[in-house]
């Protein structure tokens, strides 16, 4: 069972400098909170289709390693990343950037599937609280680097 998360919000920059922004692996680090201990192991200067990005973090203490590739690449309108390897047996963020008056909108998409067979319902319970403080987190972070921000957020279970 695949579940999936949503983001939308605009920030007061134009379409090509926050795609630019996205582009930039270390801005990664600067949009994840500091309880996920996030550390890029490895990963181009700039993103592309084809890059890989590996990476870890640490969740009540374990250490987990992720490696994701970008897979579809359009400046400055979106790409879309997949976890290679990492702790969801699927993990799929498309980001699309468009201008809006004021801007650009910035829309995440997620599709993801959590371990636990016929329980992970209840396990997505959890995860998909985590996953909102963290898009909540980064959503506030780019309201602070790219200026304004407007919100709408929507989650699917």
């Amino acid at each position: 069972m695949a579940f999936s998360l949503e983001r939308t919000q605009v920030v007061g920059v134009p379409p090509e400098e926050a795609f630019g922004f996205f582009s930039d692996p270390a801005n990664l680090e600067a949009i994840t909170p500091a309880w996920l201990h996030f550390r890029i192991e490895t990963a181009p200067a700039r993103l592309e289709r084809g890059a890989y990005l590996r990476y870890s973090l640490r969740l009540f203490g374990v250490p987990i390693r992720w490696l994701t590739e970008i897979v579809d690449w359009r400046p400055p309108r979106s790409f879309s990343d997949v976890q290679l390897s990492g702790p969801y047996p699927l993990w799929e963020h498309t980001h699309r950037f468009r201008g809006v008056p004021g801007g650009t909108e910035v829309f995440d998409h997620v599709r993801y599937r959590v371990p636990g067979g016929p329980l992970a319902p209840l396990v997505n319970l959890v995860v998909a609280r985590w996953l909102a403080g963290i898009f909540d987190y980064r959503r506030d972070r780019l309201a602070d680097l790219l200026g304004t921000s407007v919100a709408n957020d929507a989650s699917d279970a």
